[in-house]
């Protein structure tokens, strides 16, 4: 499973989630039977040539019309911040589906 989240800056362990305008980088990660396999940075969204499932975001208000187009996943933190966070709770399903 591939997941794509807007972060602020290139390290997975010091990562946290942004806004989409205001992302510096977007976190790639790899998940396989519920870890972490690979995270990878990329400056635009578009270097990311691979399949993705979900895309996290901030709040509602991210503009996901791209990913709406797409029928891409979409979900939103609620507290959580770091990679980390954001992955366990994706895991835990308590990240929240935004209906198109």
């Amino acid at each position: 499973m591939n997941i794509l989240i807007p972060v602020d800056c290139n390290k997975r362990h010091e990562a946290i989630i942004s806004a989409i305008e205001d992302s510096k980088y977007w976190a790639y990660i790899d998940l396989d039977e519920g870890r972490i396999v690979n995270c990878d940075f990329f400056k635009d969204r578009k270097e990311a040539n691979c399949w993705i499932d979900h895309i996290i975001v901030i709040n509602e208000t991210d503009y996901i019309v791209d990913f709406k187009q797409k029928n891409i996943s979409v979900l939103s933190v609620d507290t959580q911040k770091s990679i980390d966070e954001i992955i366990e709770s994706f895991l835990l399903n308590k990240l929240k589906p935004i209906k198109y």
